[in-house]
């Protein structure tokens, strides 16, 4: 079985990566029993060879099932699994819903505060900011740069506070950011609510600039929700019930 190249299906098929296929197989696997709440996965070597990856391939895909809480990996060991079905990722000591939740109640307001009292200086950086993460190539170094803009929006608010608060979920932004851009190819989109953010700060405009940051994070919710419980998303685009 070689998922090296492979593709969804729909009218215009994209393209996903070796690592998105793989961990596609491996999540249905345990979602349809093949591998029970206790079961061992095969080991790498067997993994790679069955699935025809290359072992760093596989094993970026074996952490993001370790995200999904689906799997834990045990030292000399190897990795079990310790659910059938994908509830909340855990990015670094925080879960995704409660990560949301905290960034929605502050990063919101801050960016109302931030185009209110942002300086010249403060302006020049993000702006600074924005042209590199548009031209990066290299995703870690585009992720480290997105934990940088949250912190210089904290800090255009002029209270240091806020930048504390940032500073202190900068790791799970960053585990959250690359798990996006590997499995909901966010990189894109997210330079473009950047850049609108950005200018809601230039124009001065409390409203503008809360309005870009609440449309921002319910982007990353949908694009968490369409990795996490994709049924619920295909609905939810439908316009079916939220229930």
């Amino acid at each position: 079985m070689n998922l090296s190249d492979s593709q969804t299906g729909g009218a215009m098929p994209r393209r996903v990566s070796a690592m998105e296929a793989v961990l596609t197989h491996l999540r249905d696997a345990i979602e349809r029993g093949d591998h029970p709440v206790g079961d061992k996965l095969p080991s790498e070597a067997e993994l790679c060879r069955r699935l025809e990856v290359s072992r760093p391939v596989l094993r970026e895909a074996l952490r993001a099932l370790q995200v999904m809480g689906l799997t834990v990996s045990r030292t000399g060991k190897g990795t079990f699994v310790v659910a059938d079905a994908v509830q909340d990722p855990t990015f670094g000591d925080y879960a995704a819903g409660d990560l949301l939740e905290v960034r929605r109640h502050v990063e919101i307001p801050v960016a109302g505060y931030a185009a209110l009292r942002r300086t010249a200086e403060n302006l020049d950086h993000l702006a600074h900011l924005l042209d590199r993460m548009e031209r990066e190539t290299d995703t870690t170094a585009w992720v480290a740069m997105d934990t940088i803009f949250h912190i210089a929006i904290a800090e255009a608010s002029q209270n240091p506070v806020f930048r504390r608060v940032i500073e202190e979920i900068r790791d799970a932004l960053a585990r959250q950011s690359a798990f996006l851009n590997d499995l909901g190819g966010r990189r894109e989109q997210s330079n473009r609510e950047h850049r609108a953010i950005v200018e809601a700060l230039v124009d001065g405009s409390e409203h503008d600039a809360t309005e870009a940051m609440a449309h921002h994070l319910d982007r990353v919710d949908t694009a968490l929700t369409s990795i996490v419980r994709p049924e619920r998303a295909d609905t939810l685009t439908k316009g079916g019930p939220e229930a």
